[in-house]
């Protein structure tokens, strides 16, 4: 006789599971090829997964996209313009600078809804066990959460020359790197920084995930130092992508804590002759 009370609340506690699972995953920008040439048609998407595995392709309007620029050298491109609500972020858009470039994107703030265990479990993934536990032991069933991204991808037109993967942007949250990775070799070690509000982001996790030939994902994790960066070991050839999410309570009166998400994906390979597709990856399966 109590069915009619019990299944509003599990289908409550269900869409809190999917929801949470729909919100917690990374997103990342993948452009097509990596290595282009002057006047080779640039295609990028916009990726949403875990573990640096496809599950989604993100739609503009569904990312609520504020800001996209590509920057190549001195020269700052908007895009934003161009991003349509289709099932790829940007198709077709001519290269015309040599050297390096950076694409960039930042969405607006958006909403969620979690059951607390829910969302300590999340947060004890992200390696924040002090604050799951605070949430496990707390008496507030819901947690309503708001979230922003900040997204970048490296590739080149031609050759390498630049310095557009140490292009700091002032994000509110942002992963630079301080090394030229392709300058790298197999076994060198390479730095980058996550900043946070333009300082250093002590003590802050920071995960690398690097996807070989074929899709198989290699994964460790970091934590930064006083200046915020860390040190990583090129063992692989690959798409490299780096991972961070801080969260921490708010006051305000829409939501009880608020993260910001930041991935910066770049290629790594030791010669000429990596695969240049993100498909030969595993990524372009419907494509």
């Amino acid at each position: 006789m109590n069915y009619k009370r019990k299944i509003p609340l599990i289908l409550l506690i269900l869409a809190a599971a999917i929801g949470l699972a729909a919100t917690t995953h990374d997103y990342f920008l993948l452009p097509e090829n990596f290595f282009l040439h002057k006047g080779d048609k640039l295609n990028l998407h916009l990726l949403e997964g875990d573990l640096f595995l496809k599950q989604n392709e993100v739609a503009p309007q569904t990312a609520k996209i504020i800001s996209f620029v590509l920057y190549s050298g001195k020269k700052k491109t908007d895009l934003t313009s161009l991003a349509k609500d289709t099932s790829i972020l940007l198709k077709d858009f001519p290269m015309e600078t040599s050297g390096q470039s950076l694409v960039s994107i930042t969405t607006g703030v958006d909403h969620s809804n979690y059951s607390r265990d829910n969302y300590a479990d999340f947060l004890t993934q992200l390696g924040n066990d002090k604050l799951a536990d605070k949430i496990k032991n707390g008496t507030q069933f819901r947690v309503k959460e708001k979230h922003a991204r900040y997204i970048k991808t490296l590739f080149s037109v031609d050759n390498h020359d630049g310095s557009d993967y140490e292009k700091v942007l002032g994000e509110a949250s942002e992963i630079v790197l301080k090394d030229n990775p392709y300058k790298k070799q197999y076994g060198d070690d390479m730095v980058a920084q996550l900043l946070f509000s333009g300082k250093p982001a002590k003590g802050e996790v920071v995960a690398l995930y690097i996807k070989s030939l074929g899709g198989n994902v290699y994964t460790q994790t970091y934590t930064t130092d006083n200046k915020g960066e860390i040190s990583i070991t090129m063992s692989r050839e690959g798409i490299y992508m780096l991972r961070s999410v801080h969260v921490e309570p708010t006051g305000d009166k829409d939501a009880d804590y608020v993260s910001w998400w930041t991935t910066y994906t770049f290629p790594f390979s030791s010669s000429d002759e990596m695969p240049n597709t993100y498909k030969e990856f595993g990524f372009g399966n419907v494509h």
